[in-house]
């Protein structure tokens, strides 16, 4: 059974947010605030956050920068505050989704169930290495390196380029790129792909690799080997 920490200031969202996770045979373990979770989330072996943003005391972003220094449990945002520096900054500290309040339970458990569903593929499905140019990615570890120098990469920088690397020489749209990343028809905005992109690029600059992203204008993005 998958357990799932919910952590939101607001009572009736937790209870809400608890009530439809049962439907799904989920067990949940509910949080006023951001105190204790980190520890409790080895101890109670955790497999999901859903973590809301505006909370007193430690909110949401400090919070996942503090997990993503020892863990890649998932982490889906929510906030009352819908703007696109919120969703940037998520991505950025490794958040793995982001919804906006008020949001419906149901959309809210299918997108669970899809970072699961994927997951729970990549283990069947992963090679254990892919090479291309001078960037070696180590699938099951989740680890990218060229030449030695490791690449940090959050949750989805990771995803979107392991996907590239493994379907290299192929060009896929922004959209292609969202459903294969995400795993459903993400309705926000196109431009988080390019976002990923840029930062993607700029930590190959820094390790000065020769393996590039390349704009296939007018399309999308494909990464030649």
């Amino acid at each position: 059974m998958k357990h799932i920490f919910v952590v939101d200031d607001e009572r009736n969202i937790r209870d809400l947010i608890k009530k439809y996770l049962e439907k799904e045979n989920y067990m949940v373990t509910l949080f006023e605030n951001g105190q204790n979770v980190i520890s409790e989330i080895v101890r109670l072996k955790a497999d999901l956050l859903v973590l809301d943003i505006m909370m007193p005391g430690i909110d949401g972003l400090e919070l996942c920068r503090e997990i993503r220094k020892n863990s890649e449990i998932p982490i889906i945002f929510v906030s009352a505050r819908d703007e696109e520096v919120d969703r940037i900054l998520g991505l950025e500290l490794g958040a793995d989704d982001y919804l906006s309040k008020p949001f419906s339970p149901r959309e809210l458990v299918v997108r669970i169930k899809n970072i699961f569903k994927r997951l729970d593929k990549g283990v069947m499905d992963k090679v254990e290495e892919l090479i291309v140019k001078d960037i070696k990615i180590i699938c099951d570890r989740r680890y990218v390196e060229k030449n030695g120098f490791e690449l940090k990469l959050t949750n989805k920088e990771y995803d979107l380029f392991e996907f590239l690397v493994k379907y290299k020489n192929v060009p896929f749209t922004r959209e292609q790129l969202l459903e294969k990343v995400w795993g459903y028809d993400y309705l926000g905005d196109m431009r988080v792909i390019d976002d990923l992109v840029k930062r993607l690029r700029k930590k190959l600059e820094e390790v000065e690799a020769i393996l590039t992203i390349t704009t296939v204008w007018g399309y999308g993005y494909r990464i030649d080997g």
